[in-house]
């Protein structure tokens, strides 16, 4: 009977990211549902239908409740554009429901624009 092999580190505390953000979305350069980032996603509890990676575990985990597309983003410490193809995986999979803003959520509202901000520098 073989050893479990040790698990898989995807962090480095001193190098950072070991994965590279390509490797996350499978080469992928867009999404497959169209998100911006003040799009809202929300966990269905439904489990995914594909084995998915733990950047995708990582961000259905981001989303036990109501969260913008640019607040996922900064918890994976990943560019936008990958967590918006982590996430339309999720979508896809049945995992994950996902809202447009509606049009209380202005782009140019400086209140919501600080909101982000605020939160992005609380992860950070």
């Amino acid at each position: 009977m073989r050893a479990s092999p040790e698990p898989e580190h995807w962090l480095d505390e001193a190098a950072g990211r070991l994965v590279r953000p390509y490797t996350v979305s499978n080469g992928r350069t867009r999404p497959s549902t169209h998100m911006e980032l003040l799009s809202m996603v929300m966990a269905t509890g439904l489990r995914p239908r594909d084995h998915l990676g733990p950047d995708h575990a990582a961000a259905l985990g981001f989303c036990k409740r109501t969260t913008t597309v640019a607040e996922v983003a900064a918890r994976l410490k990943l560019p936008a554009v990958v967590t918006k193809i982590v996430l339309s995986d999720l979508v896809h999979s049945g995992a994950l429901t996902m809202r447009a803003p509606g049009p209380a959520a202005d782009p140019s509202d400086t209140a919501i624009l600080e909101n982000i901000l605020d939160a992005l520098q609380r992860r950070l």
